[in-house]
């Protein structure tokens, strides 16, 4: 019977990545993995088969021999499968960890990294624009200080479990397969605590409060992550801490809008200062500054403060700081004020008339 093109058993483009591959035959190993066929022989066959044509596809050198000459290019190097099916674990010991947890010796003596952990802080929005460096608390959990971590009482030491006789693992028989898995005694540690630490009750860990500085750079914005290395939970067995991140959150300002690293500020004004022009005193990121209205603006022009918005994070210089008028119209006029606008309305009117642009007119169109 002839054999099956490898990448029709994974189901997979002859151009396929080594990525896919490898997620191709995972799903194949998950559906057909004895484990969840006890019993059936059809499944073990197509599990062995996906085995087979993984080993060959996830191999540079096979792969080309097998796409330029087929099963029987292979056969001509020597390669004619797995030998028996138990040789498949042994190929594919650390790909059967990553997908199933089974694991290659006792993890009571592999070094573990710890977790990382987050922080969220919160800036007013000043603190973001100039940066400005907090002090942060907060609970992690850590390798136990009175037992170093072993979970034994001091002075007491972990005895050798005796049901995986300090491997970790115990191995089952599945059909034809041998398949080894965390041993249900020690949970996968190797030992057994007979006489547990008082303070972290046998677990080896136990939780501080810690305290640390965090500086945040000029020009941040919400949503940024700042990494603080090794401030995560603690590692075991030798193992190295995991990362602190913290995440910003930056308050809204009620006096300035942001967009990106420009900073707009709305200015209120007469429409008296909008026709004649003048100058008004802007309270910029910086302090107050005189900034001069031009005669004749009109409402929502904005008037430029170069490099006077937010720091750049990753470079040098300022983001603008733009001076946006927004024109206020009285609600309510004097009697004088009323007949000066009426007055000054007329003279429009007659200007109109002549075939002259009226004074409001020329400026604010």
């Amino acid at each position: 019977m002839a054999k099956q093109d490898y990448y029709e058993v994974l189901n997979v483009d002859r151009s396929a990545s080594a990525t896919d591959i490898k997620s191709a035959y995972r799903k194949a190993a998950l559906k057909y993995h004895p484990d969840r066929n006890p019993g059936n022989t059809e499944a073990e066959e197509k599990f062995k088969i996906a085995s087979e044509a993984y080993e060959v596809l996830s191999d540079d050198k096979k792969r080309q021999i097998y796409d330029r000459f087929g099963h029987q290019g292979l056969s001509g190097q020597g390669y004619s499968g797995p030998r028996d099916t138990s040789d498949i674990f042994s190929h594919f010991g650390s790909i059967f960890e990553d997908f199933f947890g089974f694991s290659g010796g006792s993890s009571r003596t592999r070094a573990r990294r710890g977790a990382d952990l987050r922080y969220d802080l919160h800036l007013d929005f000043k603190e973001a624009v100039f940066g400005t460096e907090k002090e942060i608390e907060f609970d992690r959990e850590v390798q136990c200080d009175a037992c170093e971590g072993s979970g034994a009482k001091p002075g007491s030491t972990p005895v050798t479990c005796h049901t995986c006789d300090g491997t970790g693992q115990v191995r089952r028989n599945q059909g034809f397969f041998t398949v080894a898995v965390t041993c249900p005694t020690c949970h996968g540690e190797g030992t057994i605590i007979k006489d547990p630490c008082l303070k972290c009750k046998g677990t080896g860990r136990s939780f501080e409060r810690k305290k640390i500085s965090v500086k945040v750079p000029a020009g941040v914005d919400s949503g940024l992550k700042l990494r603080v290395s090794h401030e995560g939970e603690g590692g075991s067995n030798g193992g190295p801490a995991g990362d602190l991140y913290v995440v910003l959150h930056v308050k809204e300002s009620e006096e300035y809008y942001r967009d990106g690293v420009d900073v707009v500020y709305r200015q209120p004004i007469t429409f008296v200062q909008a026709a004649l022009g003048g100058k008004v005193k802007v309270p910029t990121l910086d302090g107050e500054e005189t900034v001069t209205i031009p005669a004749g603006s009109q409402f929502g022009h904005r008037i430029t403060i170069p490099g006077a918005g937010v720091p750049h994070i990753r470079g040098v210089g300022r983001g603008d700081f733009f001076v946006q008028l927004d024109i206020q119209v009285p609600k309510k006029l004097s009697k004088e004020q009323r007949e000066l606008l009426e007055k000054f309305a007329d003279i429009s009117n007659e200007d109109v008339a002549k075939g002259n642009q009226g004074f409001f007119q020329r400026i604010f169109e």
